[in-house]
C-alpha cells in the first residue's frame, strides 16, 4: 500500500526557467513542478499544494508559518505519512529550521530545491525532487527532524547551509556531515540529530536584526536597532565569539533596553563560548548577559531568537530557548 505524501510547492529556481531573450532566471506563471510531479505518483500517492510562487529572497518568516500551518491543518484533516517541500536555494536552510522548532511530529518533513531552473541544462529540480520523495516515504526517515535533500545526501536542518553560489553540491553540514546518502537502490542513513528542540509559536510580530562583527566594528549599527524598535539582535562574532572594544557599549546600551543580544561565532566550525576575558572578550560578554547559542549560524539563530521573543517577554526567559 503506497503512503499518502503531502508535497507542497513555493517557488525558487527549481520552479523557474530561463527566459530565451534576456538570459534571465525568472518565475513560471505555471510551475513546471505541478506537471512533473505526476511521476512521482510511483512512490506514493500524492496530496499537491501550490502554496507560493516565491523567489527565495522573498520568503519571510510569515510564510514560514504559514507553512507550518499549512502542513498541521492538512495533518489534522487525513493520515499524511510524509511531507516534501520545494523552495528556493537561498533561504531554504532558514525555513528548514524555522519547521524543525516549530513542528513537533513523528513523519518526516523534507526540502528540496534547485541550483539550475527546469529548461536549464542539467536542470536538477526533478532529480531532485525524486529524492526528496523517496527520502519522505522511508521508514528510517521518521523521528530525524526537518531533513534537507539535495544532490543525493541528506542533512539535518539544524546543521544544513548553503556554501555555494552555483554548484549543485552547495548543501553541505560543516563539521557533522550528512545524516546518509541516497542511492539509486536504498536511502542509507548513518547517524541521528541527538536532540531536538519544540517551541509553539502562532504569531510572528517582533524584530530581530543580524550583525555580522568585523575588525574595526563600532557601536552606532547597534544602536540604530535600538532606534529602529528591534526586539532582539543577534551577532556573529569573531573566533569564539569575542568583539572589537568599541562594541561593547552598544551591546550594554542593547541590553540596558531589555534587548537580549545572541552571539554566534562566524566561523562555520566550532562554537562560541565565553573563554576570553579582554575587553570585548566572550567571557566578559557572557557576564555582561550576552547568551551563546552554540552550533549554529547566525541565521538560523535570529530565527530562534525571534520564535522566542514571540512567546516570551524577558531576555531571562529568551536565554532559556538556547
Amino acid at each position: 500500500m503506497k503512503k499518502t505524501i503531502l508535497l507542497i510547492h513555493t517557488g525558487g529556481t527549481i520552479s523557474m526557467h530561463v527566459n530565451e531573450e534576456s538570459g534571465a532566471v525568472v518565475p513560471k506563471e505555471t510551475n513546471p513542478l505541478i506537471v512533473e510531479s505526476k511521476k512521482l505518483r510511483q512512490y506514493a500517492d500524492i496530496i499537491e499544494l501550490d502554496a507560493f510562487n516565491l523567489p527565495s529572497p522573498h520568503m519571510t518568516p510569515i510564510e514560514m508559518l504559514k507553512l507550518k500551518n499549512f502542513i498541521l491543518e492538512a495533518i489534522s484533516k487525513q493520515e499524511i505519512d510524509g511531507v516534501v517541500i520545494t523552495h528556493g536555494t537561498d533561504t531554504l536552510e532558514e525555513t528548514a529550521y524555522f519547521l524543525d522548532l516549530t513542528t513537533n511530529l513523528e513523519i518526516p518533513i523534507v526540502l528540496t530545491g534547485a541550483m539550475r531552473s527546469s529548461n536549464e541544462l542539467g536542470a536538477d529540480g526533478v532529480y531532485n525532487l525524486v529524492e526528496a520523495m523517496r527520502v519522505a516515504v522511508s521508514e528510517d526517515a521518521k523521528n530525524k527532524g526537518v531533513l534537507v535533500v539535495m544532490n543525493d545526501e541528506i542533512h539535518a536542518a539544524a546543521n544544513v547551509t548553503k556554501t555555494s553560489t552555483s554548484n549543485v553540491g552547495t548543501f553541505q553540514s560543516p563539521q557533522y556531515g550528512p545524516l546518509g546518502l541516497i542511492t539509486k537502490t536504498m536511502i542509507h542513513f548513518h547517524h541521528a540529530p541527538l536532540q531536538k528542540q519544540y517551541v509553539e509559536v502562532s504569531t510572528i510580530e517582533k524584530k530581530v536584526a543580524l550583525y555580522k562583527v568585523y575588525a574595526g566594528m563600532e557601536a552606532d549599527l547597534l544602536l540604530s536597532a535600538i532606534d529602529s524598535g528591534y526586539n532582539g539582535v543577534v551577532l556573529e562574532g569573531l573566533g569564539q565569539g569575542n568583539v572589537p572594544p568599541a562594541v561593547v557599549t552598544g551591546i550594554q546600551a542593547l541590553l540596558d533596553h531589555q534587548i537580549p543580544v545572541v552571539l554566534v561565532s562566524r566561523c562555520f566550525n566550532g562554537i562560541a563560548q565565553g573563554v576570553y576575558g579582554y575587553e570585548g572578550g566572550g567571557k566578559m560578554l557572557e557576564d555582561m548577559g550576552v547568551i551563546y547559542a552554540p552550533g549554529i549560524s547566525g541565521q538560523k539563530a535570529r530565527l530562534k531568537l525571534l520564535i522566542g521573543l514571540n512567546q516570551v517577554h524577558s531576555p531571562i526567559e529568551v536565554a532559556h530557548f538556547f
